[in-house]
């Protein structure tokens, strides 16, 4: 359906990478002005960083996803495709590769948040096997970015 899937080096993230990503989440829409970018970088740098994972196409930072294991549940967060990119598999690929370490760490489920609004983003993820579970999302902010 979309044709030959284009490679990519998907790796982990590096602190090289760190500009080209927050451009990467600005001009997909995922920053929020109660995140800041870099901070969230910053913190993922320091637990499970080699579930930070990049997409390069040549030297350019086209894709992104973070994820995280806390023994019971995975997560996915900041999964990022350059627009111009878009449908030619890289989402498939990233979250393929995430799924695959979290699976080595022995994660039995993997979930996800996506703003109710970003109904692309969610037709994306059902096509990759994702179902919207019946739970109500809390947060509480502990540390303010601001």
């Amino acid at each position: 359906m979309w044709g030959k899937l284009p490679m990519i080096q998907i790796r982990p993230y590096q602190d090289t990478d760190r500009d080209a990503v927050v451009r990467l989440w600005e001009l997909c829409g995922l920053t929020v002005p109660w995140n800041d970018p870099a901070k969230d970088i910053a913190r993922k740098r320091t637990v499970q960083s080699e579930l930070f994972l990049v997409g390069v196409d040549g030297t350019e930072v086209v894709a992104s996803a973070m994820g995280g294991y806390d023994g019971h549940r995975g997560w996915v967060n900041y999964l990022a495709v350059n627009p111009d990119h878009r449908h030619r598999g890289l989402g498939r690929q990233m979250m393929a590769a995430l799924e695959q370490l979290l699976l080595e760490r022995g994660c039995p489920k993997l979930n996800l948040q996506v703003r109710e609004t970003n109904r692309a983003a969610i037709e994306f993820y059902e096509r990759v096997g994702y179902k919207v579970d019946a739970v109500v999302s809390m947060g509480k902010r502990l540390i303010p970015d601001q």
